[in-house]
């Protein structure tokens, strides 16, 4: 059975090297819609495959991140990125180019370690990311399964060179989440939220 949760935020970036001129030299932002679809062949003790709360804690909460915030290519221009980060104190800066598609792989690495690492405590199971699905405009999105994520053809997105401004991080519950995902610690989901 699979499973949809919507999230929104509203970001900007600059796509270099696309086609559209206005995408690829100008900052611009968009007003993004994920879809994360979760699946299991069984139900928890509450008869879900996930209880929907419980994604409003570590996943909505890295997505959060992103919300109000400057989204950075870590290949861009060096000048730009330091400007970009002088003034503005939410950012995030990627290995990859924030284009829609990169996005959705992005964001499916950091929601499957999410799951990965988060302690299951109603009787979930076997409950895995199906796929994330990033909407930047009512009319295109990009859709992201596993063997997406993990296609090098595609750009190599390891966790450890993200980077979250110090303001992002400061607005956790907990300032150490990105640490404690690199270093795939235990997530406690608590059974009552």
């Amino acid at each position: 059975m699979i499973i949809r949760k919507l999230f929104k935020f509203e970001n900007a970036h600059i796509v270099r090297e696309c086609s559209t001129l206005r995408c690829s030299r100008n900052l611009h932002g968009h007003s993004y819609k994920v879809e994360v679809l979760l699946e299991s062949n069984y139900l928890d003790n509450g008869q879900m495959v996930y209880d929907f709360g419980l994604t409003k804690l570590y996943i909505k909460e890295m997505l959060d991140s992103f919300d109000h915030a400057i989204t950075l290519w870590s290949e861009d221009d060096k000048g730009y990125i330091e400007d970009m980060k002088r003034h503005s104190l939410r950012w995030i800066e990627l290995p990859v180019s924030p284009s829609a598609e990169q996005f959705s792989r992005v964001f499916f690495i950091i929601i499957d370690r999410i799951l990965r690492c988060t302690v299951m405590v109603n009787g979930e199971r076997d409950v895995t990311l199906n796929s994330v699905i990033v909407h930047e405009t009512d009319t295109g999105y990009a859709q992201c399964f596993r063997s997406d994520a993990c296609n090098r053809r595609m750009g190599d997105i390891e966790l450890s060179r993200i980077v979250f401004s110090k303001q992002i991080e400061s607005e956790w519950s907990n300032s150490n989440l990105w640490r404690n995902l690199l270093e795939e610690r235990p997530l406690l989901n608590p059974k009552k939220i």
